[in-house]
């Protein structure tokens, strides 16, 4: 079982930076792909990013690649999302999520964090 508790969030304005952390427990968690995803007012859950179980490979929404960068350190059982030039369209609750393969679809995610609220300004 993973447990994932999120941080990181907050109010910035356009153009700033931001990053993200995703702290998981249990021992397992190098053997689980990782994810972000966001959800806005009004909108469903859209994938942000993913990183496979070693951290060598990852992938982005087209919304976010050049801005956002996905990482994780197994020996600290936490996944990170850099956010830099942040524009108001990416306002939304981040969430972190865990699976046993590199999924990009949310149903397939088994483990959820709680969500942490980011708010860029214009």
């Amino acid at each position: 079982q993973v447990q994932l508790v999120e941080s990181g969030g907050g109010l910035v304005q356009a153009g700033d930076s931001l990053r993200l952390s995703c702290a998981a427990s249990g021992r397992t968690f190098r053997t689980y792909a990782a994810a972000w995803f966001r959800q806005a007012p009004g909108k469903e859950r859209e994938f942000v990013a993913r990183v496979d179980r070693s951290g060598d490979t990852t992938d982005y929404a087209a919304s976010v690649k050049g801005r956002f960068t996905i990482s994780r350190d197994n020996a600290k059982n936490t996944v990170y999302l850099q956010m830099n030039s942040l524009k108001p369209e990416d306002t939304a609750v981040y969430y972190c999520a865990a699976a046993r393969s590199f999924y990009s679809a949310p149903s397939l995610y088994g483990h959820w964090g709680q969500g942490t609220q980011v708010t860029v300004s214009s």
